[in-house]
């Protein structure tokens, strides 16, 4: 749905956010269907397996249930692929104790839940997962409607290498860009877990000189920091987001000097528009949405922005949490990708919920419990998923035959319309 850029005065809907961003894709589309047939980690029909295919693909689903990593990590090496989890059988497909990782270009992800856990391993003990993260030379990148939650690092990231190449033109083109992730539920990143680190309970990172980010209406809850934190010289986007009970950071830059050594510092580029912020029981008091930290400079573009103590009071949109020479620049136009427009952000709390993460037709428990308690003002940061419920129990596979005729293959939708898929055929 083609938009143009700036604020809307109509409600907010599933249309609202039908934007690829930056990340003009296809994936697979026109390519074979692959068939996942087991909720194996490996071999013949799993999900592994038609990751590694060559050739333009759309992976759909005849299984649902939990595929269990077993601490390994998934990767999608393999370019042009279209993930579509909204195939499978309920209650969907649910990874766990493990992470995915995308190293290539044309992807698209839908409809999949990630729950990587400590799973009983000992505090610090390392081999720490992300949910979702992208490596070098990662370009058009659609991460849409997926839940991230219990990652030991961060839930849903944007890496790659900081300076590949010669000139700053070169780190940009070396490392990830072109990334939307939209429509995500990202929440409880475990705090005193088993990273080598300690405390990291992590939403979002978006790495150094990663261009053409766009975050665009995602909930972000209970996770201490990174809610997103953009590093030095990224350039990106966060568009009606809402973000809740973070403790020590909501949305924050920092450019740290030590890790760029003799580059030149890159100014960063932020766009914060329409978003929402809801202090909760682990937020510091009087905590900004945007906080400037590090020694390099970020142009911020901020407008129709909302940000609420746990009594509605006003808390500050932006500040500071280190004593370097960095500075705030205010850009008079927005970075955002072209035809783009927000909703205003006083209807985030009531509508986004509805329209997250993996599946919103049939939720899972998990989920059903996390939207809970940011509606009731209850969540808490944790350090093991067994303070929340626990990673789901690997049981006996479902099954449903996949049939093409049902589903337009040029973009994965049901030709009966998503309404169809949710309880009286209506979106909410």
């Amino acid at each position: 749905m083609a938009l143009a850029n700036g604020a809307s005065d109509g409600p907010l809907h599933a249309a609202t956010f039908v934007h690829a961003g930056w990340a003009q894709t296809e994936g697979g589309n026109g390519g074979r269907i692959l068939r996942v047939t087991t909720l194996a980690n490996d071999g013949p029909g799993s999900l592994r397996e038609a990751l590694a295919a060559r050739g333009k693909r759309t992976i759909v689903f005849e299984v649902g249930g939990v595929i269990d990593l077993a601490g390994s990590q998934l990767r999608i090496g393999e370019p042009q692929v279209t993930v579509a989890g909204q195939t499978a059988p309920a209650p969907g497909v649910t990874l766990i104790r493990g992470e995915l990782m995308v190293a290539t270009k044309d992807v698209i992800l839908q409809h999949l839940t990630v729950r990587p856990g400590a799973y009983g391993r000992p505090k610090r003990s390392g081999k720490d997962h992300d949910g979702l993260s992208t490596a070098d030379g990662a370009a058009r990148v659609i991460v849409d409607h997926c839940t991230f939650s219990w990652a030991t690092d961060e839930n849903l990231s944007v890496g790659g290498s900081r300076f590949k190449g010669a000139t700053p033109d070169d780190w940009r083109a070396g490392t990830s860009h072109a990334i939307t992730y939209s429509h995500n539920l990202i929440f409880e990143g475990l705090a005193d877990s088993v990273h080598e680190k300690g405390e990291h309970s992590k939403g979002t990172l978006i790495h150094d000189n990663a261009t053409q980010i766009l975050l665009l209406g995602n909930v972000y809850a209970s996770n201490r920091e990174r809610n997103a934190l953009f590093k030095g010289g990224a350039w990106g986007a966060m568009v009606n987001n809402l973000i809740y009970n973070p403790g020590q950071r909501a949305v924050h830059y920092n450019l740290v000097a030590h890790e760029w050594g003799d580059k030149p510092w890159q100014v960063g580029r932020l766009t914060l528009v329409g978003n929402a912020y809801r202090a909760g029981p682990d937020t510091l008091e009087n905590l900004p949405l945007f906080a400037l930290g590090g020694a390099g400079d970020v142009q911020l573009f901020e407008a129709d922005n909302l940000a609420q103590d746990r009594q509605g009071r006003p808390l500050p949109i932006t500040g500071r949490y280190t004593s370097g020479p960095a500075q705030i620049i205010a850009a008079r136009e927005p970075y955002l990708p072209p035809g783009l427009r927000w909703a205003a952000p006083q209807q985030l709390e009531q509508r986004l919920p509805l329209l997250v993460g993996a599946r919103p037709w049939a939720r899972d428990p998990i989920d059903f419990k996390q939207l809970s308690d940011i509606a009731e003002d209850r969540g808490r940061i944790i350090d093991d998923e067994t303070q929340s419920s626990g990673l789901p129990r690997v049981g006996a596979p479902t099954r449903r035959a996949f049939v093409e005729a049902e589903w337009n293959l040029a973009d994965m939708s049901p030709k009966a319309g998503w309404a169809s898929l949710f309880p009286g055929g209506k979106l909410p």
